[in-house]
């Protein structure tokens, strides 16, 4: 994912030195974690904020307990970090990433970022989509289960992912699954073409007592025209929602 991802939220940047430095010292004292991604979901390091030294431009981290891994963090030309400050979600690229020493044990030092990403929970709402008309999700199927393109009725649409239901239990709903090239038909809008990234499932009992699944999902590699797509049917979908709320008044 990388600046990939960085780039989809391009919307949500902040560039102010000041602000950076705040929030970078903020995620330190509260000794919030970061998830620092090396190569993607396959190589990432839990590591959090020691020390933010605004007058020479860098942030201390703790290192990874794993020799390799460190190295690899140095050798790599960028690596991304995410982390949570009251539950804000917070993205951000760090570059020169070095071995460095910190009140006398091994860290690593890093450049101070340039911009980083601040995705209030606002941007991450869930709308409900409707039940009598269901926006439909086609996902690719795994050929031992015929191949081609099953559709899934969504429950719940935000920036960040969708939940789909998944009524006969098709799908390999295992935590970190990705489904690529999948196509959500968004009403007045059109087509948004995605991956999704399973992050949790719930069995739910419906009212004529069956059984089906909501999987939560996130979108993943999802371009800013795409994304522009959705934020523009979540908008549609609240004006309906606030225009019926005012005919009950």
């Amino acid at each position: 994912m990388h600046d990939a991802e960085l780039e989809n939220w391009h919307d949500y940047e902040v560039q102010s030195r000041r602000e950076i430095v705040a929030l970078l010292r903020q995620i330190g004292e509260k000794k919030q974690l970061i998830r620092m991604k090396i190569k993607g979901e396959a190589d990432v390091c839990v590591t959090s904020i020691l020390e933010v030294d605004a007058d020479d431009g860098v942030f201390v981290l703790d290192r990874s307990i794993n020799r390799e891994q460190n190295e690899r963090i140095v050798q790599a030309r960028s690596v991304l970090c995410e982390t949570y400050l009251d539950k804000i979600r917070i993205l951000f690229s760090v570059n020169g990433v070095r071995e460095a020493e910190f009140r006398g044990a091994s860290a690593l030092a890093a450049e101070i970022p340039s911009s980083l990403i601040r995705l209030q929970r606002r941007e991450f709402y869930r709308m409900p989509t409707p039940v009598t008309n269901p926006v439909p999700a086609l996902v690719p199927m795994p050929l031992d289960l015929g191949g081609g393109n099953a559709t899934f009725p969504l429950a719940d649409i935000s920036c960040g992912g969708v939940a789909l239901l998944d009524n006969k239990m098709m799908l390999n709903s295992t935590i970190g699954q990705t489904f690529t090239n999948c196509r959500i038909e968004l009403p007045e809008i059109g087509t948004v073409t995605t991956s999704l990234q399973v992050r949790n499932a719930l069995d739910v009992t419906m009212l004529n007592n069956k059984t089906s699944r909501r999987i939560g999902c996130m979108f993943v590699d999802i371009s800013r025209g795409n994304m522009a797509a959705v934020q523009r049917y979540i908008t549609r979908l609240e004006r309906e929602r606030n225009a019926k709320l005012a005919g009950l008044n």
